[in-house]
């Protein structure tokens, strides 16, 4: 699963992701930057054909969730989405969801 050194990988990132990234003004900086120092909060590996899940980290003081997969056979990552988690779905500190 992704160690979270992404100086070593090349980031790829789905139409879905870019569209969505610029409708939520989040910049393609703040993703590598949660790829590089982020956490991986969630592991989706047993529900997506490649290892992947969703990391947390930050834009400046606002919470970043990015989803992402790891395609190891071209060694790139694969930026699905790229969203700012709403507090009313997520428990203090984005890391676990409400029930």
């Amino acid at each position: 699963m992704y160690n979270a050194c992404m100086d070593s990988h090349p980031i790829m990132f789905r139409i879905h992701a870019v569209q969505r990234m610029f409708e939520r003004r989040i910049s393609e900086e703040h993703v590598r930057q949660v790829l590089q120092s982020g956490e991986l909060i969630e592991d989706y590996s047993d529900e997506m054909p490649r290892p992947g899940g969703l990391m947390l980290g930050r834009r400046g003081a606002r919470p970043l969730h990015v989803v992402m997969t790891e395609n190891t056979r071209d060694d790139e990552l694969i930026v699905i989405t790229a969203y700012e988690p709403k507090s009313s779905h997520w428990k203090p500190g984005f890391k676990d969801r409400k029930l």
